[in-house]
Parts: structure tokens; sequence; C-alpha cells
């Protein structure tokens, strides 16, 4: 444990270039204020982040159980993307007030709506704890050692949760200290038209004009504190909250992201890679099936529409993603580029016997095991995206999100890929007689769903120590191989995958080529709305109280100053993935300038490999959003809580 620390400490020791890496907080000040301050930074590591006094990690807060938000208010008001609000907007919304098609503006506070379930949370601290699990040697003594720090933690913190996170692959721990709330109140929120515009077409794309944001409120009790909902409850008096700037950005303008980004693979083997690529396309090809159907029924009823709207959006984000990552992967040479990389570290490791002892086979360890694993994971991603999915949708589940005819047709097209799709020998037999089944299924046969669930779950007990036994020899092997790594690139700047926990990641507002002859700018305007616009496709709809403001040029004091023009949405070179959704971009100076939301297609590869010359965060507009709440939403209540920057 000494020999890794040690290595860890070597591998940081050199500032990161401007543009790639998803760094811890509590290392700012010894790896990166240099580095950030030489591009342009004007906040000193203390101002970002400390546990001694309110700091900026204090206003942003892992929104949901996928996303970031950030606090701008001093009375808990809440900005986050449109897309991380979206299960909750249509949760709420019904036929009658359909929050997720026509927008929702709560022009005062008694109109804010509880949203169930949804909760907030805020980091609070992070501590290395490596050193305490330095003398256990069994998973049931990390366990109980994980367990006995938590409690002390929770105990000298009230009203708060901690958790023991590993990181760069079991080699570090952190102890990280977290505060949930639990009431957390719908605000606003743009029509689906706007918030969405582009759809899945436009996902992953540049130019973008996606005015991809959403607003809630955080609640707390009579102290201040976490609360369940009550009529009683109060606005939360924020630690702190971020100022926004009207200022814009130009080419070369110093920027950083803090978030919760959620998993990346940039510690992995040439062989992992050849396997994930195997997985995903066997989710590719089935969500293909289902979301075809889907699209069908949604385009017949707009109660539909409404019904599986989530259910949609929250498959197509990672079917589409997947196959750009395919895409990037072949272009890109990803796996070749690792292979080669593996190669050279095998001649580093056997050109020395100490580094034999403690590194060597790793490599070769994790291919064996991914060849026996590689099958296993595949049919049980077939399983899972086909009859898995068929036991979520069978009708135990009434609530306003079913419809038995919708549910039975992609039933049927899921049966019928998952039969062309399995082995003889795996095939689960009851879903084989088709339509008698279905017909027993959803003519509500208990028989027939406790029928699926059994040989669901048969087939998961039958699978699951093989893979347990797979996933502990990879978890080990992963684990010498990552201290290879570090130890043969000490010197060298090291952050680990990310594993949604807090980051700040920096870099500069750009623009970008993706290919010869092509060359993209790094900001839009809503004139790209009007050359957008169809009326006759859902997904490039511009409503006439978001066209007729645009055409008048009414942008007010949210227009460019340079051009007079209406800023859609800008690029920088900042490293994220999912979970930064939501996450706020900001100035030298700590001012909120937008929300990033999303990533582009050329670089789609980026959670394996990041690619300095491609790859851009795309990041809304701050000036955007606020157009729309002031001048489509009318919320000028909202507007009036913020503190601005000129």
């Amino acid at each position: 444990m000494k020999r890794i620390l040690t290595i860890l400490a070597l591998s940081v020791c050199v500032a990161a270039s401007a543009d790639e890496g998803m760094w811890l907080l509590p290392l700012l000040q010894k790896f990166n204020s240099e580095a950030m301050r030489n591009i342009g930074c004007r906040l000193s590591a203390e101002d970002i982040y400390s546990i001694n006094k309110t700091s900026l990690k204090d206003a942003i807060v892992q929104f949901g159980g996928g996303c970031t938000g950030e606090i701008i208010s001093d009375e808990g008001l809440l900005v986050t993307n449109h897309h991380c609000g979206y299960s909750s907007i249509q949760r709420i919304s019904t036929p009658e007030h359909n929050y997720l098609e026509d927008g929702f503006w709560a022009l005062n506070k008694d109109m804010e709506l509880p949203v169930p379930g949804l909760t907030v949370t805020f980091m609070r601290s992070m501590q290395d704890v490596t050193s305490a699990f330095k003398s256990v040697k069994t998973p049931e003594g990390f366990e109980a050692k994980r367990h006995e720090i938590e409690a002390a933690a929770e105990k000298d913190n009230p009203c708060c949760k901690a958790r023991v996170t590993s990181f760069y692959n079991d080699n570090v721990y952190y102890l990280i200290v977290y505060k949930i709330y639990k009431d957390v109140r719908f605000v606003a929120a743009p029509p689906a038209a706007l918030g969405k515009f582009g759809g899945e077409t436009d996902n992953w794309m540049w130019p973008r004009h996606t005015c991809d944001f959403s607003m809630f409120r955080v609640y707390a009790g009579p102290d201040n504190q976490p609360a369940e909902y009550s009529p009683e409850n109060r606005p939360l008096k924020p630690a702190r909250s971020l100022k926004v700037s009207l200022k814009g950005v130009k080419e070369g303008d110093f920027t950083f992201i803090m978030g919760y980004p959620g998993r990346t693979q940039r510690f992995q083997t040439a062989a992992q890679l050849r396997m994930m690529l195997t997985r995903n396309r066997v989710s590719i090809d089935a969500r293909t099936v289902r979301q075809g159907v889907m699209w069908e029924e949604m385009e017949k009823d707009p109660a539909v529409r409404l019904q599986y709207a989530n259910k949609y959006a929250g498959s197509a984000n990672g079917w589409k993603k997947w196959q750009g990552e395919e895409l990037a992967f072949a272009n890109l040479d990803i796996i070749g580029r690792e292979e080669k990389r593996e190669a050279e570290l095998e001649k580093w490791i056997e050109a020395k016997s100490s580094r034999k002892k403690a590194y060597g086979g790793a490599i070769a360890e994790i291919e064996a095991t991914i060849a026996e694993e590689t099958p296993l994971i595949t049919s049980l991603t077939l399983l899972y995206e086909t009859l898995g999915i068929i036991e979520v949708l069978n009708p135990r589940r009434r609530d306003k999100d079913y419809n038995a005819e919708v549910d039975r047709s992609i039933s049927k097209a899921l049966i019928a890929h998952y039969l062309e799709r399995v082995t003889p020998e795996e095939r689960i037999s009851c879903v084989s007689a088709g339509e008698d089944y279905l017909d027993r299924l959803y003519g509500e046969d208990p028989a027939a769903r406790e029928e699926l669930s059994k040989a669901i779950e048969d087939r998961f007990s039958l699978l699951a120590p093989k893979l347990r036994s797979c996933t502990e020899k990879i978890s080990a092997a992963s684990r010498r191989f990552t201290a290879s790594l570090l130890d043969w690139e000490k010197g060298k700047a090291s952050y680990p995958d990310a594993n949604f926990t807090m980051r700040l990641t920096y870099g500069q507002v750009l623009p970008y080529s993706p290919k010869d002859g092509v060359s993209y700018w790094y900001w839009t305007t809503t004139d790209g709305l009007l050359q957008k616009e169809d009326p006759k496709n859902y997904e490039f709809r511009l409503p006439e109280q978001v066209k007729a403001p645009i055409l008048a040029k009414d942008f007010g004091r949210w227009a460019d100053s340079a051009d007079g023009k209406l800023h859609c949405c800008f690029l920088s070179n900042n490293d994220i993935t999912g979970g930064n959704s939501g996450s706020p971009i900001m100035d030298a100076d700590g001012n909120l300038i937008g929300l990033a939301f999303d990533g582009n297609w050329e670089s789609m590869s980026s959670d394996v490999c990041f690619e300095p010359d491609l790859q851009r965060c795309i990041n809304v507009d701050i000036r955007y959003v606020l157009w729309m709440v002031e001048k489509v939403g009318g919320a000028s209540n909202l507007i009036d809580e913020i503190q601005f920057v000129e």
C-alpha cells in the first residue's frame, strides 16, 4: 500500500494540460492551481473547495440520481438541464396539465410544485482514508472497516450521510460526507419544443440550439436542515449561491466546470474495451426495436407521447451514444492505440524483476477472464434489454403511464427480437408461445407474470456465480494494471476515472474542425432556430410565443453586446461525461455563464480516451436561459432573485 501511495503522489506532480482531466477537489491546490492560473483563472483553490469556510462547491449539487445542478439564489433556487428534470416533470404532468409539453412557470412560491422522490445532495467534505485500509486482508474486513469509518463520520456530522468511495480501481479510498435534501419543488421549464429542440436528431451534435434547462427550489425544515415534504417547510438558505455573468464568452476564455461525472473507462485494457463494444451492440439492437414501436405509438396520440416521453428519452440517449462510440472507436483506432500502449507497458514491466513481481501478468489475466465473461455479459444484456423490459412493463404497474395496448406492442416486438438472437440452450420457453403468451400476460393471468419473473430470476441465478467470479478476478487484476500505469507514467498528470463524485475540469472556449474542410464556430444564435424550424417535424417545432420575440429581436439585456444577437449555445474543451449534465460552466471569477449539457459526436470515445483536437463540451448560454424565463415565461420574480455580474 505504501508503494502505491508513493506512485500516486509522483504521478500527479506535473501540472495537467488545460483541457483534459476530471480532478479531485481536495487536490486542486497541490496539483492544478498553477496550471489554472496560467490560462486565466483568477480564483484560488480555497475559493473553489474549502472545508473551513464556504466555497463554490457549496453551491453545486447532485441532482436526482444522475445529474448535476447549482444553486443560483439565496432562496434555494436551483437550475439544471431540462433533460435532467425531464422524468420529474413528466411524473407530475397529466394530459390536463402537461408541463412537459407546455412548459411551466411558477410566478410565485405558492405555485411551486412538490416532486415526490426527488432529492438534491450537497457534498460537505472529502478525506483520503486509504491508510485506514492498509492492514485489511479480506473482503469482510474491508466492509467492517468501511462501516466503522462511515458510522463515525455520520456521528460527527448530524443530518449527513457518509460514504467510503474507491478511486484508481481500488488503489485509493476517500470518505465523502453528503447532506441530502428531500423537499424539492418544480419551479420552471420551457416547453419541450425548446427544452428538447432538435430531439434525438440533434442529440450529441453541433451546432445546437436547445434551451436545455429547468428550475427547481430546495426546501428545508425550520432549522434549515433536510426535512420530508411539508407545507410548513421554507426555501433553503444555502451556504453559497452562484452569481450570474451577462458578459458572454469569446474564444480563448478560461472556463471551468464542477459537477458529478458518472463513469469513464480510462484505466481499462483493450480486452475490456472490446467487451464493452460487444455489450453495447446488443443493447443498441434491442433498443432500436423497442424505440421504433414506442415512437410510432407516440406519434399517433399526444396522451401516449406524454406517457412514454421519459421512457423513450431514457432509452434513446444511451442508444445514440453507443452508436457514436462505435464509430469513434473505428475512426480513431482506439483499441489499436490501447494495444500499442499495453505492449509498451509490458516491455517496461518485464525489464525489472520488482516490476514483474508487482504487476506481471495483470493484462493477460484480464484478457483471459474477459474471454470467460463476455458470453455471460452478452446473454444477460440480451435478457435485460428484452424480457427484462417486458417484466417491467407487465400489467401489475397500473400507474398513469401504463398503456396496455402500447406495452403489448412493445412486448411482442421484443419477444421476436429475443427469440431471433438467443441461443437454443438459453431460450426461456414460456415466451415462445408468442401471441398466446401475450394474451395470458396482458389478460392479467398471474401465472403468466410469475412464470416470466421466475424464468428471468432462474437465468440470473444460474449466471450470477460465474459472473461474480469473473468480476472478482478482473477487479484484482485491474488494481495491479492501474498501479502499473501510474508507476510507468509517474511524473505525468493523472486523475482517477469518474465515479459520480464531485470533480472539476478546466479549459477554454474553443471552436473545432472535425474533418478536412469543415470548421465549426464556437457559438450559435436564435437565427439557427429559425433556420431549423420545421412545423411538420415534432423535433423542430418552434412555438409562436418563442418565435414572435425572436423575429422582433426582443432580446433586452440578454443580447450579446458585440453583435446584438441572442446567443443560444457555446463550445468549450472541458472534459465531461454523463452525470455532468446540468453542471455549471463558470468564468475565471467563478460566475455562471452557462450549463453543460452534451458532448460532440466526433469524440464519442471520450469516456475512454480524451481527444484534445476534437473533444468539445456543448453548453447552453445562461443568457438564453434567462431570456426564456423572462420573455417567454414572464417569470420576472425568478430573475429578481439572481445576483448578476454585468
